[in-house]
């Protein structure tokens, strides 16, 4: 259950890592001209590179709460190496590009500002002159800004691809709603007439039924025939008509993540029946909107799965955790799905995130095409 990341830039670090790591060159360039380093400047410098190499790929697999230590780690690095080689600060501008793909806009910059500040503070310290201080400060504020500002740029171009095909989706999703009101405005006509036309057949053919039983015949003839177009004319327009409540509450709740600044991973809907729908949507509802106001989390996955007879709908966030007491909302969420027979279940340890598991019989939620299909 691993949906595709909607970010090109993080979905890039994961599909293709080692292209980042093309400016590691960077840390040992200084030394072709650094003044006083030795063999043991170039033994430190290359095991810091492979500890920084543990931390990139370790932070390319980890999610969640991990991230933001890997960033400060890549920064521990770079300061502490800085010192002895000058080339360090390639690992912090490394630290501040991570910044800028594990966290929100406003802390990645909060983190690249500082981290800029504290390497500033170190050169300054470190370099045996002024001049080479402001150079290595300089550098470090040039291309962080590029490259944060590009990383940040990149995600709220995707933020809004994403907003805007959900945009589509959900003028699909009004359209479909105009299309069956419509088709319940047809029914209606459609129904009203045939309905009125059987009506006065059947008068017309009891009264012939004792003086003109041929006549009378004819109309009760004409009378199926109508019955049986109305019938097929009902069948033409009421085909393909499905409730979209589920998805719909899908499309919002991705919506609503993103625009949170948290990535979302949901699993395709499965089909359902009406009632049980719309518990679901409802609690699905409630979730997210906890999930946004008080889990503090990066990441939000919503999967659909089946146990035996049971259908399974997981919410689960890589957030604080903790959780212990039940609000309103959860409280109205369970009374809602012992309605449909259905359970909730909350695990909420400290500093793990939070997950709820709801759980409700396959025979009262999954419907297939035998069961959505009418009968003569």
């Amino acid at each position: 259950m691993h949906a595709p990341s909607h970010e090109p830039v993080t979905s890039s670090v994961h599909e293709r890592p080692w292209l980042g790591l093309i400016y590691l060159f960077f840390v040992f360039l200084p030394l072709f001209y650094w003044p006083g380093h030795d063999r043991a400047v170039v033994a430190l410098s290359v095991v810091a590179t492979l500890v920084f190499l543990a931390i990139y790929f370790a932070f390319v697999r980890l999610e969640g709460r991990w991230r933001p230590l890997l960033v400060l780690a890549s920064a521990m690095l770079g300061l502490v190496l800085i010192p002895i080689n000058p080339g360090g600060n390639t690992f912090v501008i490394y630290a501040m590009v991570m910044a800028a793909l594990a966290l929100p806009e406003r802390a990645a910059i909060t983190v690249a500002s500082a981290l800029l500040l504290v390497t500033g503070l170190v050169f300054w310290w470190s370099m045996p002159r002024v001049e080479f201080a402001l150079a290595g400060t300089g550098v470090v504020a040039i291309i962080g800004f590029v490259v944060v500002s590009g990383v940040l740029v990149a995600r709220d171009r995707a933020r809004r691809d994403a907003a805007l095909r959900l945009t589509q989706d959900e003028v699909r999703r009004l359209a479909t709603v105009a299309e069956r009101e419509r088709i319940g405005r047809d029914l209606h006509d459609l129904l009203g007439h045939t309905l009125t036309l059987v009506a006065i057949k059947s008068e017309l053919a009891g009264k012939l039924l004792t003086r003109d039983p041929v006549a009378a015949k004819v109309q009760i003839a004409e009378v199926e025939q109508v019955a049986r177009s109305a019938l097929g004319q009902v069948r033409e327009a009421v085909a393909g008509v499905r409730t979209s409540g589920l998805p719909a509450e899908l499309a919002a709740a991705r919506l609503a993540l993103l625009s949170a600044g948290i990535e979302p991973e949901i699993s395709p809907a499965p089909d359902l029946a009406g009632p049980t729908e719309a518990v679901l949507a409802m609690a699905l509802r409630e979730a997210v909107t906890n999930i946004i106001r008080h889990a503090d989390c990066s990441r939000v996955e919503i999967a659909f799965g089946s146990e035996q007879s049971e259908l399974r709908m997981q919410i689960r966030d890589d957030g604080r955790g903790g959780l212990c007491r039940e609000g309103n909302g959860l409280t109205g969420m369970r009374e809602r799905l012992r309605e449909v027979s259905g359970t909730l279940e909350i695990d909420s340890p400290a500093g793990a995130g939070t997950t709820l598991t709801i759980r409700v019989p396959v025979d009262a939620s999954v419907t297939g095409n035998g069961p959505r299909e009418s009968t003569e």
